[in-house]
């Protein structure tokens, strides 16, 4: 799919939203509010709770309902009170902002209709906000959306999007975050080389960004080495090169924040498929035994990954001690939960 047909549709759709936060003709009343830059203040830090959640929780199902009701609520704003342009162009980025949390909830939940759903809604409130630092994260989700769903080719046409957006050229870390996330749907498209080159690209371009640099409390949330080393594991898993993908797994893990409990279960679930896939099914399991109790039955992505795990465990060692201890252990886990 050509980046055309992503991008075809969205002047139709801006213009949808924007009738829809119309409003309507009413009798004579009071004057109506005047809504200010507080208002937006408050919204930007509901925005950066839905993001704490995620990060603690991810692939909730109430997490996308929640963004998804705080961006009707910015919408509503718009229908409440008079606003300066600045104002009514913050509150569309914010609606986009609670928009791309749901769709990043639905990718992670494994729930791609939705995603889609919230992506389109989300891309037509980022085209009639102007804001470049939601519209690369809308088009950057959709490439990991894609790949996630199995299309390499939507992935990278998606992703080019974000990284020919402006801001890609004014700040490295942006440009980081594009090429580290093409080096993902490279190693998914099985293309080592130019796997390899573009996390070389994005490296450079992360020790290229000035720290000082105003970002979004979004990117400023996860963006940084742990999370280049995340892409990288997956990307290497993905071509079969095993021994580099636990190198990055247990980069990555160092590296991490305390608050990335959902990075932490994926990185550890991960590490363990490259540990098995190396024919340490002793190591491996040790390690799959260290994903909570929570992530390993509520968390989509994880869930599904576990379950592979087993399957290939059993396939590695059937009828071993270690395959009854994997076993014990998820009926503890389904109890527990």
């Amino acid at each position: 799919m050509q980046r055309r047909t992503f991008v075809g549709g969205i002047a139709a759709a801006a213009a949808a939203a924007a009738a829809h936060s119309t409003p309507a003709a009413a009798a004579p009343g009071p004057s109506p509010r005047r809504i200010g830059m507080s208002d937006v203040t408050r919204l930007q830090e509901r925005f950066a709770e839905i993001v704490a959640s995620d990060h603690r929780h991810g692939g909730q199902l109430g997490i996308e309902q929640r963004a998804a009701a705080l961006a009707d609520e910015a919408l509503n704003l718009q229908r409440s009170g008079s606003a300066t342009q600045r104002v009514r162009a913050s509150l569309y980025a914010c609606a986009a902002s609670f928009r791309s949390s749901a769709m990043w909830a639905a990718i992670d939940g494994r729930r791609y209709d939705d995603a889609q759903t919230h992506m389109r809604e989300a891309q037509a409130l980022a085209e009639m906000s102007g804001d470049q630092a939601i519209k690369f994260r809308i088009w950057s989700h959709a490439g990991s959306m894609y790949r996630h769903m199995g299309r390499p080719a939507d992935a990278m046409a998606a992703n080019d999007v974000a990284r020919n957006l402006p801001i890609t050229r004014r700040d490295p870390m942006f440009a980081s975050l594009g090429m580290a996330r093409q080096a993902a749907i490279h190693g998914a498209s099985h293309e080592p080389t130019a796997t390899r080159r573009a996390f070389e690209r994005a490296r450079d371009s992360m020790d290229r960004a000035d720290k000082a640099d105003y970002r979004p409390v979004w990117m400023l949330a996860f963006y940084d080495q742990a999370e280049l080393d995340s892409l990288a594991l997956s990307a290497y898993l993905a071509l079969g090169n095993y021994p580099t993908a636990e190198f990055h797994a247990h980069r990555c893990l160092a590296g991490l924040r305390p608050h990335m409990v959902r990075s932490r279960a994926i990185t550890t679930t991960r590490l363990a498929h490259a540990q098995l896939a190396q024919g340490d099914a002793d190591a491996a399991t040790a390690t799959a035994m260290k994903v909570p109790a929570g992530a390993a039955t509520q968390h989509a992505r994880v869930s599904r990954m576990l379950q592979e795990f087993g399957a290939a465990l059993r396939a590695t060692a059937p009828g071993s001690p270690t395959v009854q201890t994997w076993n014990e252990h998820t009926t503890a886990w389904r109890t527990r939960a």
